[in-house]
């Protein structure tokens, strides 16, 4: 089976989040996409997170529709249960290295493992942690948009596994689409998926007391409404 990991702080989970999972899934035929709210990242240290009892509780309303897309425990504090079994404690900064190993352990030896992400954050991946041996875990499905290049796609690897200038050279007039196969790396490109929506202007929808509708699905919405979530712009 083909599956799908879809990580993030889900601050709140958006139709962005959705279009690219659903998205990902046709084309890719993935099985199961699992979506891990991230527990305490690296990159978000600096920046308050809305507690992970809620962002769960979204990511949950959000997926109730789709059978194929799973809430994961996977970065949750303290022990993660993930298909029933525990796995060892999470970590108190989780890396995306770990919680990709740590869902491979409970698959089975024929599934394929997808790793999905936009292309904004995929423009970092050089500083995360393992970068390198993140690449040689699974491929990548990144959701791409209008402004990038093929050349940006490839420029944004670690740089032991970037190709020459000379090489992406001609890539700079490519639109970001298509696959990026390269020793030690497969990056596959979704074009056409790119929503209008941020967790930015979701805050300012909730402080401005607008509607939420194109921004979130409406279960997500009243939740936020309920629990008083992101008042004056903040979780």
């Amino acid at each position: 089976m083909n599956i799908g990991l879809y990580s993030g702080t889900f601050d709140p989970i958006h139709r962005g989040h959705l279009a690219l999972a659903q998205a990902a899934q046709e084309r890719f035929t993935l099985g199961r996409i699992y979506f891990v709210p991230t527990g305490n990242p690296p990159h978000k240290q600096r920046q308050p997170l809305t507690p992970f009892a809620h962002r769960y509780a979204m990511v949950v309303l959000a997926t109730m529709a789709e059978k194929t897309f799973v809430p994961s425990l996977l970065e949750a504090p303290g022990a993660a249960p993930v298909g029933g079994k525990k796995t060892a404690a999470v970590p108190e900064v989780n890396y995306s290295i770990d919680t990709v190993q740590r869902l491979k352990q409970t698959l089975k030896k024929a599934d394929r493992l997808f790793f999905l992400i936009g292309i904004d954050a995929f423009n970092d991946i050089a500083k995360w942690h393992q970068a390198e041996a993140l690449f040689r875990e699974c491929p990548f499905i990144v959701a791409s948009r209008p402004g990038y290049s093929l050349a940006d796609v490839a420029n944004a690897l670690p740089e032991r596994l970037r190709p020459k200038a000379a090489v992406t050279k001609p890539f700079a007039k490519q639109p970001a689409q298509g696959d990026l196969v390269l020793p030690g790396v497969t990056v596959h490109l979704l074009d056409g998926v790119q929503q209008n929506v941020s967790a930015t202007s979701i805050r300012e929808a909730v402080s401005g007391k607008k509607s939420l509708a194109k921004f979130v699905d409406p279960a997500v919405g009243e939740y936020i409404r309920k629990m008083g979530l992101y008042q004056s712009g903040r979780p």
